[in-house]
């Protein structure tokens, strides 16, 4: 596997054979407190003034190295090609248009600017509070609660009919989601906004082991058996959560919708 100085040094080096205007690396090599190891993707973009010129022939991203895959895509006025190699490298490069740097800095929580002889990033500056969570508003806090509610008998329907996937894509991709937003404004509301990163992937720093520990007992889905188990524990702690969130922050929380929802649960699943 090529070593990050190899890389950086392969990456500079192209940059500067397009005539690229400036460039940056962005992502979890920009911040120096991500975690170090093999996955880590390079994150680059270049700034460039022949953009169509560029992605007429692409023939020069041979020269990165010799892919395993491959994504191209269209995001705006950039394009994105995402390669990984043989040797388990992987770069996501953006080539942007230099009338189109603010659309880029919009999209990134931070970068570093590798090679910028002309000042183009000067007027620019990244976001950094692009995965920062605030306290919730009252509306924010009750449309929440009913999306959790709402969506949750979606789940009892597809553990009825047996549709796994139905079942754990309602559950994990919408109530769980919001059980974890939940998680997040109780950090808030003790301690102001916080960066919970992406993904919620610096969630559980703010909180006490045993509930990562809970989430994660959540999210065996492999069986119906399975996602109506986590379902039920999925309602049980969302409530809880909710019921002290509304009373921290001196809103009001529905929990006559809340305890019909969850005998409605065990009602329609008592005997599958």
């Amino acid at each position: 596997m090529r070593t990050d100085a190899e890389m950086m040094g392969l990456i500079l080096q192209i940059a500067e054979s397009l005539q690229v205007e400036a460039m940056a690396l962005s992502g979890s090599r920009a911040d120096i407190h991500s975690l170090r190891d093999q996955f880590q993707d390079y994150d680059v973009v270049y700034i460039v003034e022949n953009l169509e010129d560029l992605i007429s022939d692409l023939s020069w991203l041979d020269q990165f190295g010799i892919l395993l895959i491959e994504q191209h895509n269209v995001l705006g006025y950039r394009r994105l090609y995402l390669m990984l190699f043989e040797d388990g490298n992987r770069i996501d490069l953006t080539l942007c248009p230099k009338e189109y740097i603010q659309e880029w800095v919009d999209s990134e929580a931070n970068f570093e600017v590798i090679k910028d002889d002309k000042g183009l990033f000067e007027s620019y500056l990244p976001s950094p509070k692009r995965y920062w969570t605030c306290p919730p508003t009252e509306e924010e806090f009750a449309t929440s609660c009913n999306e959790f509610w709402w969506v949750s008998a979606y789940v009892v329907k597809g553990i009825r009919r047996n549709q796994l996937i139905y079942a754990t894509d309602h559950l994990h991709g919408i109530c769980q989601q919001e059980l974890l937003k939940a998680l997040a404004w109780q950090v808030t509301s003790d301690r102001g906004a916080v960066d919970i990163g992406k993904n919620y992937k610096s969630l559980f720093h703010y909180l006490p082991a045993e509930k990562e520990k809970e989430f994660s007992a959540l999210l065996d889905l492999s069986s119906i058996e399975k996602i109506k188990q986590s379902l039920f524990v999925t309602m049980k702690l969302f409530d809880c959560e909710a019921q002290e969130l509304a009373k921290k922050m001196g809103f009001n929380y529905d929990q006559e919708v809340a305890v019909k929802m969850m005998t409605y649960a065990k009602e329609k699943l008592s005997n599958h």
